[in-house]
């Protein structure tokens, strides 16, 4: 008798995030992939963004935007640079906890560690420890992870909660962020080389609309009056709404790119013929990605 065939197995995704497993973007790849997903810790976000342009990882995880610290500008830099696409956003709540070695007590804690876009989304916690020096470090599970290594009572750091199950590590306080409802908002990547795009099917990110969509774009404009005007004017004029407006340094000293985020599919006709003014305004243009939005999560304050 013939065994009935097994179906196959779909591949396991190759994620990577900056930062060491433990880290808020490592929970976002599990909550994305419904914890299907092979992360890869990288300590910079070029390196995790490289090794997805390189075939050497199919998606990244890729912090963009703190609702309390604002843009992460290391992150828009790395993408800038290589040949990736944006295939879909993902909105997490982030909750700080502060926690040390099993000798350690609050009042007893000298020094934090923790990355620069968490410590700034701990401000009044920070400021009303005067006790405490906050020390900026590149990741918060990386933090996590040294001060596990290191052993000493005085020296803290802030960081996801499962960090401090990872490495063995007391909670002393929890919710250090300054909102309740503090947010990061993250892109999913994958490669655009020749080749390079995975198998992987990703999994389609919720949305509070189905016809609701996002489009994000690198722009470089001539240093003239009015350049910037000019390029923003047919999104205005064909009724699109401009989300998000970043410049970062362009190749030359002060010169600008500009990352637009409007709210439309890039194959809407609006935005197919604001896309064609643009371009033929622009030294360098590229659509870095069209795809869903999603909602905020709610934030209950009983979590």
């Amino acid at each position: 008798m013939n065994a009935s065939p097994q179906p196959a197995l779909e591949p396991t995704p190759r994620v990577t995030f900056q930062g060491e497993l433990g880290a808020f973007s490592e929970e976002a790849v599990a909550h994305h992939f419904s914890r299907r997903a092979h992360p890869l810790p990288c300590r910079g976000f070029r390196e995790a963004v490289q090794r997805v342009e390189t075939g050497e990882a199919d998606f990244g995880m890729i912090p963009v935007e703190n609702s309390l610290a604002g843009s992460v500008a290391p992150a828009y830099d790395a993408l800038m640079a290589a040949e990736v696409e944006v295939v879909s956003e993902l909105i997490r709540p982030i909750r700080h906890v502060l926690m040390g070695t099993s000798r350690a007590t609050l009042d007893g804690l000298r020094q934090v560690r923790s990355h620069p876009v968490a410590l700034a989304q701990c401000t009044a916690f920070l400021g009303e420890r005067t006790n405490l020096q906050a020390v900026a470090v590149y990741d918060t599970a990386g933090a996590a992870r040294e001060v596990a290594g290191k052993g000493d009572p005085t020296v803290g750091a802030i960081a996801p909660g499962g960090a401090a199950e990872r490495y063995g590590l007391k909670i002393l306080a929890t919710d250090l962020q300054d909102r309740m409802d503090n947010q990061t908002r993250f892109y999913l990547i994958r490669s655009t080389r020749p080749g390079g795009t995975p198998p992987h099917p990703q999994p389609k990110a919720p949305a509070p609309d189905s016809t609701a969509f996002k489009t994000v774009i690198i722009v470089e404009l001539s240093d003239e009056a009015g350049s910037l005007f000019s390029a923003l004017e047919p999104f205005a004029r064909e009724g699109l709404s401009l989300a998000k407006i970043e410049s970062r340094p362009a190749s030359l000293p002060w010169s600008y790119r500009f990352i637009l985020e409007v709210r439309e599919s890039e194959s809407a006709p609006a935005m197919r013929q604001a896309l064609t003014e643009l371009k033929r305004k622009a030294s360098e243009f590229r659509v870095l990605g069209s795809f869903p939005t999603q909602a905020s999560p709610t934030i209950r304050s009983e979590e």
